[in-house]
Order: C-alpha cells, then structure tokens, then sequence
C-alpha cells in the first residue's frame, strides 16, 4: 500500500480528503449517488473494481449504495466511533482508501447497504 503523500499528487483536493483523509461528501452532491447506468465501479485510487452496478440501488440517503462489492476480498472493514457515533468503515482492500461505510439496512439477499462517496469510485462502463 501506498502511503497518503504518494496520493497526494494524484488526486485532487476533494478526493485526497475523502479517500486518504476519511473525509465524506455532502449528501445528493457526488457524481453518482443517482447514476443508472451500467458498469463497473473501481477504486478512484488503486483501480480494483469494488462494485457492479447490478448490485446499486436507491437508498435514499445520497450517496451511491450498494448491497455487495464486486468480490468479498475487495473490500476491508474497521470499527470507526468518530463524530459520537458506531458505524463500519468500508476501505479498498488493495490499497487502503476511504469509500465509506456499511449498515444493516439494505434490502435482499444480503441485508447490507454500502454507503459509498462518489469521490472514492470510478465507473467504467
């Protein structure tokens, strides 16, 4: 894995602070919290493809949401207990950046809801 300053030039201010600095975008501003289109969605950083847009799915809250990554080794999880609160915190396996986080609010078959920012994917069609 890189480290942050290797990705320093590589990304631009937003996603630097999103993927490297745990950061999130603002609800219903991401590229593609209401995108449809077909394809698959890749680490903005390393490239490993992370999720598939069979599995994405409105869940209202405005970011893209997923109810299972691509492949179960994609994706690392860790406990986060910032701002008062107890979520999952979701990174690329490969290569360690932010995308979000997982809840147990998603709909069938897993139950899962993948609360990704846009500024941590990269659909390629």
């Amino acid at each position: 894995m890189k480290d942050n300053e290797y990705w320093r030039d590589k990304l631009t201010e937003e996603e630097y602070k999103v993927c490297r600095e745990k950061g999130t975008e603002q609800p219903f501003t991401g590229e593609y919290w209401d995108t449809t289109e077909d394809g698959v969605y890749h680490c903005r950083c390393c490239g490993e493809a992370l999720f598939m847009s069979d599995s994405k799915f409105d869940a209202g809250c405005g970011w893209p949401s997923f109810f299972r990554p691509a492949d179960a080794e994609v994706v690392e999880e860790a406990s986060d207990h910032t701002h008062g609160m107890t979520r999952t915190e979701i990174m690329c396996k490969k290569c360690g950046s932010h995308l979000g986080h997982v809840f147990e609010d998603g709909p069938q078959p897993t139950g899962l809801r993948y609360c990704v920012n846009s500024l941590s994917v990269k659909l390629n069609n």
